[in-house]
């Protein structure tokens, strides 16, 4: 196994730069007078995990975080799978340095931390199931303790009460819904990239720059890593990177203001920016539900089966690179339709969008039925 080269100095400078011209003057200054400022933490982000992704593979063979290949894997070779580290502190390193700091924020950030310890034990020890349930409840609780929440009304007993629990299911159920999708090399990352630009353009639009921040920091993250991990990947972010990609994607989708007079839009647009992972995840639950695969929280939180989105349209012939470009095409598109939702003057016209972003929802459901694989489960003996 070869360890990737250490980040080479041009990646070290840009960071150093980045972080050093501060204002008055300098890049930094002047992407604040210019409306740009998404721009200049996007690069920050980049910049550091362009940095630190190698550094993160040399760690891994040094305490033993390898990916060692078998039946249910495509690579052949042990591959280091603590790369989250870059991601985390290359949005770490971009969100600081912005020195923005609300409540809710401060929420986002504790709650980000325990997922990615979390996530880093796992990559490096093993957890059991119950153990990171337990702790993704902890942290989704730690962001609704800091306010952030579910915003439309329950007028209900315990609405408040309420609103927090649907929060904690939504954000680990986000979660778990990429970490699932970390299947093959570069789709995570791809599609943490796309799903907080999407995040970035309507914060930014809509004039919620905290969201469009975040969401910069994340993108920029994202995108630095797939350096190292489009195929064939020298580094796979692991559980680390996947769950935390997916809780602070989960925790922008509570951040923004979506809609103030419309709750279809304002329930759509995040479903729709994240619908591909919430399809997935749906999808694959009741189908090994139904055969029998899974009984439990905890086998559903283990089982490791080849039966998602990614892995049919490959059963349907589809390349690594093919097979990324496409699910990142349709979440492009659904994420348009989001974008576009929120301008639509009629209410006919909104709901032929959420009509049209359905009917993407069948095709995905097509190729799931066409890329069915009938094939032993080792564990139960069930088909998939």
């Amino acid at each position: 196994m070869t360890i990737p080269r250490r980040g080479g100095p041009v990646s070290l400078l840009a960071l150093v730069l980045l972080l050093i011209m501060l204002p008055p003057g300098g890049f930094s200054a002047w992407t604040w007078t210019e409306g740009l400022r998404w721009s200049y933490l996007f690069l920050i982000a980049m910049s550091a995990v362009f940095l630190l992704a190698p550094a993160s593979a040399w760690l891994a063979a040094r305490i033993g975080a390898m990916d060692v290949p078998d039946a249910r894997k495509v690579h052949t070779e042990p591959v280091p799978r603590i790369g989250g580290l870059a991601v985390y502190l290359g949005f770490m390193a971009a969100v600081l340095r912005n020195q923005q700091f609300s409540r809710e924020v401060y929420g986002i950030l504790a709650g980000g931390t325990v997922i990615f310890v979390l996530g880093f034990f796992d990559d490096w020890r093993g957890l059991s199931a119950r153990v990171r349930l337990f702790w993704q409840t902890v942290a989704a609780l730690a962001v609704t303790f800091f306010g952030l929440h579910l915003s439309f009304p329950l007028n209900l007993p315990f609405g408040g009460v309420l609103s927090a629990a649907l929060s904690v299911f939504w954000l680990v159920g986000i979660t778990n819904a990429f970490n699932f999708m970390d299947g093959i090399d570069g789709l995570a990352s791809s599609m943490g990239a796309v799903c907080a630009l999407l995040f970035l353009g309507i914060g930014w639009n809509s004039g919620q720059y905290p969201l469009a921040f975040i969401s910069a920091a994340l993108a920029g993250a994202c995108a630095g890593f797939l350096r190292m991990n489009w195929r064939p990947a020298r580094v796979f972010m692991g559980d680390s990177g996947s769950t935390f990609i997916g809780f602070i994607l989960g925790c922008l989708a509570l951040y923004g203001s979506w809609a103030t007079d419309n709750p279809a839009v304002s329930l759509s647009t995040p479903l729709l920016i994240l619908g591909i992972p919430i399809f997935d995840i749906i999808y694959t639950t009741v189908s090994r539900v139904r055969n029998g695969s899974v009984r439990t929280v905890k086998e559903w939180l283990e089982y490791t089966g080849r039966d998602h989105f990614h892995h049919r349209l490959m059963k349907l012939g589809l390349g690594v690179e093919a097979t990324v470009g496409f699910i990142v095409l349709l979440n492009v598109c659904l994420g348009l339709g989001a974008w576009t939702i929120r301008h639509t003057a009629s209410t006919l016209g909104t709901w032929l969008l959420l009509a049209q972003s359905l009917l993407i929802f069948v095709i995905v459901v097509v190729l799931m039925l066409l890329g069915r694989e009938r094939t032993p489960d080792g564990n139960k003996g069930k088909t998939t």
